[in-house]
């Protein structure tokens, strides 16, 4: 099994480039914001405890969100690998992730950091406004608490892996295809 984490700031490609790499490799995408909203859809008990916390207004629990990680792991035993996309955010989470893989005889092959400059990303998320429907994109503050939570809290996610050797910084400025193709030789290179 082959699991990788695609990295990188708000608007830096990660949802365009998982599309590509799902339909190439066959990879389950797991996000944790679609296995939320599935788990509370098909009102599992994982997705009513994290019911309750969203409908608090509280964030769902590190321990929730890596039941539902689990809980989508397991009932996919046969596929390729899982791409994780938004997941994990902070270094407990990317510790909790190592142990629950591990349970399940795998374990993480690569973390591919797209780097984007900031400017470029604001540029981005502005235009993604316009054809997303996403109306946070639109609003420059909004991009800026975005991007100041993904330094402060999410970076440490890549120094984690970086411990492991897992880590591949990668160029995300250029055509889609140039990083996509960029994505794909450092994943056959692994595989």
């Amino acid at each position: 099994m082959f699991n990788l984490i695609l990295f990188g700031p708000p608007g830096s490609g990660k949802g365009t480039q998982s599309e590509k790499l799902i339909t190439k490799y066959g990879f389950k995408h797991l996000s944790t914001g679609d296995i939320l909203r599935s788990e509370i859809a098909n009102q599992t008990q994982l997705g009513l405890e994290a019911k309750s916390f969203m409908d608090a207004g509280k964030l769902v629990p590190d321990a929730v969100v890596i039941g539902m990680v689990g809980a989508a792991i397991t009932a996919n035993p046969g596929v390729y690998g899982f791409l994780f996309d938004g997941f994990p955010r902070t270094k407990p989470q990317a510790e909790a992730l190592d142990t629950l893989l591990s349970e399940h005889g795998t374990s993480i092959n690569v973390v591919l950091a797209m780097e984007v400059p900031e400017e470029e990303l604001i540029a981005r998320m502005i235009g993604r406004s316009k054809t997303s429907g996403r109306t946070d994109d639109a609003d420059p503050e909004v991009q800026k608490k975005r991007l100041s939570v993904y330094k402060n809290e999410t970076l440490a996610v890549a120094d984690h892996y970086s411990q492991f050797d897992k880590v591949v910084s990668l160029n995300g400025l250029g055509s889609i295809d140039d990083i996509f193709n960029a994505l794909c030789a450092e994943i056959d290179a692994r595989a």
